[in-house]
């Protein structure tokens, strides 16, 4: 079964307000692929692990059909919340048991959340419900970010990874998977015909708030938040103030570049 994590109702709302959907790169990474491989139009798109939907909404965008999954009722509430296209629908199940017909979906994606899957279950899943020449994408956003802002951009990234390198001893061990940029579940998934791109850069734009908002997001924060609640904090809070000390702004609002490599495991059955 999947590793459960972020479920709670309180992480998950940070979840909708801080996490970033699939940027401009990666997106056109995954379509040039797709128009790539595909003959037969895209009918039904499965994205699974979906948590808020910033992904799936992505998918709406290009797709006639998408189904968001994830395990997380609590995750699931607020992708329907959220505004989305009326091609978009979500259920609750877990990654390794999906409820869809053998052979039956065209696409099937994952953003940020295979790791927290039983790789061979998945794959297993992934390789029964998808049709003969349909596709698959699995993709992940690296540890691997900086930030930019004038001429403080070095200073502003050692913070960030400052604070990053306090929570390594709160990280799930699943998280060597996005460490050692997906190799394993490259080799894991089942079709001859498959890639790995571990290069693509993107650039979301942000705010200082959208950048500590995405901190608190992540699962090894929650993890520390949970152990020590004062200490979690406290350390988002300076964080915070170190931050716009550099910058030498006052307002949480100032817009930052938020640059991320992405990971794209890419496979067609």
């Amino acid at each position: 079964m999947a590793t459960q994590m972020f479920e709670g109702r309180g992480h998950a709302a940070v979840y909708q307000k801080y996490r970033f959907a699939p940027g401009k790169e990666l997106q056109q990474t995954i379509l040039t692929y797709l128009q790539e491989k595909r003959v037969n139009p895209v009918e039904l798109v499965v994205d699974v692990g979906c948590g808020s939907g910033q992904g799936t909404r992505f998918l709406a965008e290009h797709f006639k059909k998408v189904v968001g999954t994830d395990i997380s009722e609590a995750q699931i509430q607020q992708a329907r919340d959220a505004p989305s296209m009326p091609n978009v629908s979500y259920l609750v199940c877990p990654a390794e048991e999906l409820p869809f017909e053998d052979a039956s979906v065209d696409l099937l994606t994952s953003f940020t959340a295979a790791h927290w899957f039983d790789i061979e279950k998945f794959m297993r899943e992934a390789n029964r419900v998808v049709k003969p020449g349909g596709c698959v994408v699995i993709s992940t956003y690296t540890v691997d970010m900086s930030l930019h802002y004038g001429n403080c951009s070095e200073k502003l990234t050692k913070v960030f990874r400052e604070f990053w390198d306090l929570l390594l001893k709160y990280s799930h061990n699943r998280i060597k998977l996005v460490l050692e940029d997906y190799k394993d579940i490259f080799e894991a998934l089942p079709f001859p015909d498959k890639k790995r791109i571990t290069d693509i850069f993107d650039e979301i734009p942000m705010t200082v708030a959208g950048v500590v908002g995405y901190l608190e997001s992540v699962s090894p924060y929650q993890a520390f938040k949970k152990n020590d609640p004062e200490a979690a904090k406290s350390l988002l809070q300076e964080t915070e103030k170190r931050m716009l000390e550099m910058m030498g702004v006052s307002s949480r609002e100032t817009p930052v570049e938020f640059w991320v490599r992405h990971v794209c495991v890419l496979g067609c059955k």
